[in-house]
């Protein structure tokens, strides 16, 4: 290699990519000689569950790429990136095979909230990567002024309460967020769960024509471990759970609320839709 020619950085980031860290990290190699950098944003896919509406996912991670690509360009460093359907590792492994770069650098967030870390992505990463240096930032995007919060909304039948949207928008009003939504489906057996999907598509609907950020999944039918599942796949800052009144709520009974406030020291908010309000039987 000349030494003209720019060394080729991978930077990997999803929901950290325009964390100061990345870009610090990328400036430091550049104050070394000239670069190049591609930017990967793999996408978030649950583990379990169907995911309705993915496309607010790839939106989202286009917009974190954008500001990325643009704050490079502005530092003078040639960038360029791109959305990948695919998991941290996987996408690492291909972007070596067509970029052979010469060094790596990957952000997540911090280890309490890091789903990358929690699945020793980090690790992996440099276990195929090889003699190629990879270097480990965190970003803390809680600190950091106008990061997005993520809100976690575990709903089924309430979900297209209007007490359960209008907490919704209230909460996006209040700051930048964006919203899953885990609709626990009624039954493990069943391949299909029209009634959830339709009210669950209504609900995201009517946010988007909002202008809200929210996305979906139909998951496991325990509240629950549904809110866990989607805690273990990615960061969520705050909880929100929608049931039915007092003696009407299987999951009131079963104390998901509370439950989920001590397994997981995550601010947990409970909105009560009555059963009238979305048309289900008294």
């Amino acid at each position: 290699m000349s030494e003209r020619e720019p060394r080729e950085i991978l930077a990997v980031a999803n929901e950290t990519v325009a964390g100061r860290s990345l870009l610090e990290a990328v400036r430091r190699e550049a104050a070394r000689g000239p670069i190049r950098v591609t930017v990967l944003c793999p996408i978030n896919h649950p583990r379990e569950g169907y995911v309705v509406y993915e496309d607010t996912r790839r939106a989202a991670a286009g917009r974190r790429l954008d500001k990325t690509l643009g704050m490079l360009r502005e530092a003078g460093i040639p960038a360029h990136g791109l959305v990948v359907d695919a998991d941290p590792v996987s996408a690492v492994r291909d972007a070596i095979a067509q970029l052979e770069p010469d060094a790596i650098v990957v952000s997540t967030h911090p280890e309490s909230k890091s789903g990358w870390l929690r699945r020793d992505v980090v690790e992996r990463i440099r276990g195929a990567a090889g003699s190629i240096p990879v270097e480990h930032v965190v970003a803390d995007m809680e600190r950091e002024e106008g990061s997005e919060a993520n809100v976690l909304v575990v709903a089924n039948e309430t979900v297209i309460g209007e007490a359960l949207l209008e907490r919704v928008r209230e909460r996006a009003r209040r700051s930048p967020a964006s919203f899953l939504i885990v609709s626990p489906q009624s039954d493990l057996a069943l391949a299909s769960h029209p009634e959830a999907e339709r009210r669950l598509r209504n609900a995201l609907a009517t946010l988007r024509s909002d202008g809200i950020e929210a996305h979906g999944q139909i998951a496991h039918p325990d509240p629950y471990t549904a809110a866990m599942q989607a805690i273990s796949d990615e960061r969520i800052d705050q909880i929100i759970v929608s049931t039915f009144p007092g003696e009407r709520s299987g999951w009131l009974k079963r104390d998901v609320v509370g439950r989920l406030r001590k397994a997981t020291r995550i601010p947990v908010e409970h909105v009560v839709v009555e059963p009238a309000a979305v048309g289900a039987a008294p």
